[in-house]
């Protein structure tokens, strides 16, 4: 009897399991912060023109339907053009939208290497230290009989 009740619990899990794994209801909260306000362009969770709340109301009709949330994203972009989702999509020309920023990164990193080699061998410590070590004008031997009689003066 335990394993025909143990049988059976069994296979109704396995039978509901597909119920419960549906997908979850979309929210206005969940779509809010992936679409934009037409009017202003931020973010639809923090827009308050007059064309965010009809943009609301199209996505509150649309979840009263029981559409999925790629269903009324979908209606959004037929309703009110691709530029009303926040993420460009990632095919054709709005691929640009991705590639590009990255491009644009790895320019700056790679402009930031090069410059920083420069400035590190332009002052090197050692190329002044040699520069300062062998003047190109020597001094007179007057000159420097003076300079050491004045240098031994200072040091007493």
């Amino acid at each position: 009897m335990r394993a025909l009740l143990a049988a059976a619990l069994l296979a109704f899990a396995l039978v509901a399991s597909p119920a419960t794994a549906a997908t979850p209801r979309a929210s206005l909260p969940d779509i809010e912060d992936e679409v934009m306000c037409l009017e202003c362009g931020t973010a639809l969770n923090v827009s308050t023109s007059d064309v965010a709340d009809q943009e609301r109301d199209f996505i509150a009709g649309l979840i009263a339907e029981g559409k999925t949330k790629a269903e009324i994203k979908a209606a959004l972009v037929s309703e009110y053009g691709p530029r009303v989702l926040a993420e460009p999509q990632d095919d054709g020309f709005q691929l640009t939208a991705w590639v590009v920023p990255v491009l644009a990164a790895l320019a700056a990193l790679a402009l930031v290497i090069l410059v920083a080699g420069r400035w590190r061998g332009r002052g090197r410590i050692g190329d002044a230290a040699a520069a300062v070590a062998a003047p190109d004008d020597r001094l007179e031997p007057d000159d420097a009989r003076r300079l050491d009689d004045e240098l031994a003066a200072f040091d007493r």
